[in-house]
């Protein structure tokens, strides 16, 4: 359609000067005395215009003939600035190809040639990025060649270069760099200095998946578990790890947290720190109870904490692998001469539920013991030990009925079954 238009319009102009041009009988007269010059007024029209062409063709060569220096410089400029962007790309490639002593001397030669282009006037609009990410490369080369003194001073360097916290793009980079001094400070195994790095981040970059994992990395390297759990719990809210390895990396902190208590009241307090969710984790809860126990703590406080984890594995005895089910057994046995009777009577109905487990069979045996129920107790171990997998578990079962038969004064039956128990001490 367009096209159409203008050629519309190139045949009515073409009509139109054809029309003036060939019924026009004007005529210009130039006096010059002494002579007469008559043109006709289409004559003088055609010069004007040519004159107005070789004028305009004059000019245009003369502005390009002047203006050769100054391309002359911008061509030279542009070469000197197609340089430094190789370079800089080069020393990225190097960096990622592990040519650690290339990457530097690139990352260098980019820096050389920043500055040349800074020494003739030449502002690039990116010059600050530039130089921040040259120093960066150096650095890192520098880290992976062993060389901290170089690493210090580039990192330094690319620090006051991006100093500069009102420009948006110098404040990322900025950010960027504090990053990766957290992960060598992380390599060097000085987990203050990473934590010093990330808590100079402002408060938004503090809580992007990168520095936590970093914090997480560094508050375990400097046994700061709490911090590290509560790093983690963020992570894990995240979606930074899967569901599976986010529970394997708090239990294992809570684990370590409780580990760290030396008395029943840092105990307390530990377990204060947790959240809901923890706290139902079996082997988190175990672990506490355990702890109470060697602590010599509040033994009632204990069974409440492992209570969670009893009635799980009482409604699905299959929800808990065999080695939770023994911890379990034994966290419960530590408290079975302080134990009220509703504890009582919850194991004596789990047993009666599940008559064919060993586990339960063994507690309710022990706790018959601790009640001097000597019959019952001896039914109930002697069918645990005859089945019982745990070797500590089942050497214990025997000692017991040992003990039993002592009690007796069956010397035979008490010898069979010290036996039996150093048997399974040393098979």
């Amino acid at each position: 359609m367009r096209a159409a238009l203008w050629f519309l319009a190139l045949f009515g102009i073409a009509a139109a000067v054809a029309l003036f041009a060939g019924n026009n009988q004007g005529t210009v007269t130039v006096f010059w005395p002494p002579w007469r010059v008559d043109l006709s007024l289409n004559l003088v029209l055609l010069l004007l215009l040519a004159a107005f062409g070789l004028l305009h063709v004059a000019l245009r060569g003369l502005s390009a003939l002047f203006s050769l220096p100054r391309q002359a410089r911008q061509w030279r400029l542009q070469q000197k600035e197609r340089a430094l962007y190789a370079a800089l790309l080069d020393a990225l490639a190097q960096l990622l190809a592990g040519r650690f002593s290339r990457a530097r001397k690139a990352a260098q030669a980019a820096l050389t040639q920043e500055r040349t282009l800074a020494a003739l006037d030449a502002r690039l609009p990116q010059a600050q990025q530039v130089r921040v990410l040259s120093h960066l490369l150096a650095a890192e080369s520098a880290q992976a060649l062993q060389d901290r003194a170089a690493r210090d001073a580039h990192l330094q360097q690319a620090l006051n270069e991006s100093a500069d916290r009102a420009v948006l793009a110098s404040l990322e980079t900025r950010e960027g760099v504090q990053l990766r001094a957290a992960r060598w400070a992380l390599d060097d195994r000085d987990a203050p200095a990473a934590l010093a790095r990330l808590a100079e981040l402002p408060q938004g970059a503090q809580r992007r998946t990168l520095a936590l994992r970093l914090r997480l990395k560094a508050a375990r390297q400097d046994r700061r578990t709490l911090e590290a759990l509560e790093t983690a719990r963020l992570l894990a809210k995240h979606r930074a790890f899967s569901d599976s390895a986010a529970q394997s990396i708090v239990r294992g902190l809570a684990a370590e947290l409780l580990s760290g208590a030396h008395d029943p009241a840092q105990l307390l307090r530990a377990w204060g720190e947790f959240e809901a969710w923890e706290r139902e984790m079996p082997e988190v809860a175990i672990h506490a109870a355990q702890r109470m126990v060697a602590l010599r703590g509040d033994l009632t406080l204990a069974r409440a904490w492992l209570l969670p984890v009893w009635e799980r594995m009482v409604a699905q005895p299959q929800s808990l692998g065999e080695s939770l089910r023994v911890k379990l057994v034994r966290a419960l046995e530590a408290g079975l001469d302080s134990v009220d009777a509703e504890w009582l009577a919850r194991i004596e109905s789990a047993q009666r539920n599940n008559p064919r487990d060993a586990n339960l069979q063994y507690l309710a045996g022990m706790a018959c013991m601790k009640r001097q129920l000597w019959g019952k107790a001896q039914q109930l171990l002697t069918q645990a030990g005859l089945a019982l997998q745990d070797p500590n578990l089942h050497r214990r079962a025997w000692q017991a009925l040992a003990q039993l038969a002592e009690a007796r004064d069956d010397a035979d039956q008490a010898s069979a079954a010290w036996k039996r128990a150093a048997q399974t001490e040393n098979p």
